[in-house]
């Protein structure tokens, strides 16, 4: 296998990647919030709890960008900090109730789209592609 050749490729799967969420969650997202606000939510849903410096790091933000990003978040009661027992100056962030119906409503509306993508793939196309999430998960995105 050509290394570089599989770098390329995977820099026009990753390129497909964002194209592709950027389509299926431009309608989704609810209206009141910003783009960035939306995506740090999600980062938020799919890997709570984090920490501001999680998200300062995942999207090259300084930590006032994040941390005012964050306290809109939590003006819109979507999101809530509790602070860590071992260390009492970082503070956890996670959903809200309403942040996690939010959230709920939002995926529902992204999972219709991925389903309406595969809707035509086989079973056996459908473990194919689950394999291949499973290593790129495992080789690639740890």
């Amino acid at each position: 296998m050509d290394n570089r050749r599989l770098f390329y490729q995977f820099v026009a799967f990753t390129a497909d990647v964002h194209r592709v969420k950027h389509d299926w969650t431009k309608d989704a997202k609810p209206d009141q919030l910003t783009p960035v606000q939306y995506t740090i939510l999600e980062y938020i849903a799919v890997s709570q709890p984090v920490t501001l410096s999680d998200i300062s790091d995942c999207y090259h933000m300084t930590m006032s960008n994040a941390s005012r990003e964050i306290k809109k978040l939590a003006d819109k009661k979507l999101i809530e900090k509790k602070e860590n027992e071992q260390d009492r100056r970082k503070q956890h962030i996670c959903l809200s109730k309403k942040g996690q119906e939010t959230m709920d409503e939002t995926f529902s509306l992204v999972e219709a789209q991925f389903l309406h993508r595969i809707q035509h793939a086989t079973e056996a196309e459908k473990e194919e592609i689950s394999r291949a999430l499973d290593v790129l998960q495992a080789k690639i995105f740890y």
